[in-house]
């Protein structure tokens, strides 16, 4: 086959470095934003955060543009140089007789003949910043770790004056708490391992031993640490409270024999086996209730997160107002000092750097920019959609998607995909995700068509207001949503029912 050149016309869709720059920033998440503002200021020296109540700036700002030098301006700035010489000379002279006349104050007069200088310099001037600091030590190396249940477990058994057998045993049943508080491992288990670990210890222990520290264990905080099934947990917490608690012995009776008819809400088979009225079920049922079948869960580690709105929303004058969050991220702009030393016809290495970073700064600024103002634009017409909303709550969600607001802004669906996610709305009504105002539609009856927000709002409302005795069930729920003229499937409302965590009817039934 023969090689050669064709010449062919094409076109071809390319994405500049700023065009990239401007998508990345666009799908960031207010903290991400904030690490990739921090990281730009750390590496673009003609970046600088602005101390000014201002908006960003734009291509146009004073800021942006190279200033034009003169001959003049560059002699003025060469007798600045000598002057800063000099100062700087004189500063380095004061620096050095202040530091010699600390020294001489902190080191003592007379030192022992064993001493060491490291020492003596350390114990004579100990607000030293940097002294027992590493190299690489970063700011939130000295923040405390979140204390875990094995923590907080073994901090009480330190406390416990117990056998070296015994601690040995109740370390090896803290290892085995899962961190709901529940142990997954049995006394056979332990007695086990211990006695294939260390058979001259516990070559005669019984498996009663092992019981006993499981005890000793399960009296310490939280209450219900260390049970081995829900039985066990509640029964641990019920016997931990006072011994005139009303109806105490029942519910302890109901938990370890009975507690799956409570589980299935037979209360009928519950009031024949308990021999009590159904008054006192009531409260044996409201004292069991009142306990917590996850103890671990109160000493949960982890830190928490906290939400910052990108967008603030307000009714001004009867009117709803959007505005970005001015606390979001930090205000940038130029640096004149730097932009002043930049010399239009200097090709040098330092002119060129300059340069660099200049146009570097515009196209950051400009994307910043570009983000803002799609961001406002995004908000504000959802704002106007969802008026609606924020008057009267999520029943008067209506149906919306991302073509829609795209088509309204004359952008592209993935832009607005990108505007919205992991970007969060202040309102009257709380903080939401912008992706939380978009949802399907279903078809009413009268031609229109109802958002599947509301539709789950309603279906919370009904179920919050049922009779406990006779709760609706999925076809009497479609049944009442028919008659407000919202057609949705039995199968519709179970699929709802089941994303907001609500059980089914026989779940939810109680006693009167």
């Amino acid at each position: 086959m023969k090689q050669s050149l064709q010449l062919k016309i094409g076109q071809q869709l390319t994405m500049t470095p700023q065009l990239q720059q401007a998508i990345r920033l666009l799908q960031l998440s207010t903290l991400d934003l904030q690490q990739e503002i921090q990281q730009a200021l750390e590496s673009n020296p003609l970046l600088e955060i602005s101390e000014e109540d201002t908006d960003l700036p734009d291509g146009n700002d004073d800021n942006n543009r190279e200033p034009e030098r003169t001959d003049d301006s560059e002699e003025h700035r060469d007798s600045r140089e000598e002057r800063g010489d000099n100062s700087d000379s004189s500063a380095e002279e004061s620096y050095e007789d202040s530091s010699e006349d600390s020294w001489s104050e902190d080191i003592p007069s007379e030192l022992t003949t064993d001493s060491s200088w490291d020492d003596t310099y350390q114990q004579a001037t100990p607000s030293t910043p940097t002294s027992g600091r590493d190299d690489d030590w970063e700011p939130g190396d000295n923040d405390t770790r979140d204390e875990t249940l094995q923590d907080h477990l073994i901090w009480q058994l330190n406390l416990t004056p117990m056998s070296d057998s015994d601690r040995l045993v109740a370390e090896a049943i803290i290892d085995g708490i899962e961190p709901d508080g529940y142990l997954t491992i049995t006394a056979e288990e332990l007695l086990e391992q211990f006695c294939r670990q260390y058979p001259d210890e516990f070559a005669d222990s019984e498996l009663d031993e092992i019981e006993a520290v499981l005890h000793r264990v399960q009296q310490f905080d939280p209450p219900g640490v260390a049970a081995r099934d829900l039985s066990e947990c509640l029964a641990i917490q019920l016997r931990q409270l006072p011994a005139d608690t009303p109806w105490l012995g029942e519910a302890l009776k109901l938990v370890q024999e009975h507690l799956q008819l409570l589980g299935n809400h037979d209360y009928k088979s519950l009031l024949r086996r308990m021999r009590v009225k159904e008054e006192a079920l009531q409260e044996i049922i409201r004292l069991i209730q009142s306990l917590n079948p996850k103890p671990g869960a109160m000493i949960a580690a982890g830190q928490p997160e906290y939400v910052i709105p990108d967008v603030v929303v307000a009714k001004v004058k009867d009117e709803w107002t959007v505005n970005l969050n001015p606390d979001a991220a930090p205000r940038l702009r130029i640096n004149t000092q730097y932009a002043g030393l930049i010399r239009r016809a200097d090709n040098s290495a330092d002119n060129s750097f300059l340069k660099n970073h200049l146009q570097e700064a515009r196209w950051f600024l400009k994307s910043l920019l570009s983000r803002n103002d799609t961001l406002l634009k995004v908000a504000t017409e959802i704002v106007g959609r969802q008026s609606d909303f924020l008057e009267q709550g999520e029943e008067a969600m209506k149906p919306m998607v991302l073509h829609d607001i795209a088509e309204a802004v004359g952008m592209h669906e993935s832009t607005i995909s990108r505007v919205t996610t992991q970007k969060y709305m202040h309102t009257p009504r709380g903080i939401f995700e912008l992706k939380y105002f978009f949802s399907s539609h279903v078809s009413t009856s009268d031609g229109g068509a109802a958002s599947s927000t509301a539709i789950r709002a309603l279906i919370k409302k009904l179920v919050s207001a049922e009779n406990p005795a006779k709760p609706l069930s999925d076809n009497k729920i479609a049944q009442l949503l028919d008659e407000q003229g919202i057609n949705v499937a039995r199968r519709t409302i179970a699929k709802y029912r089941e994303a907001m965590s609500i059980p089914p009817s026989n779940e939810r039934k109680r006693l009167v």
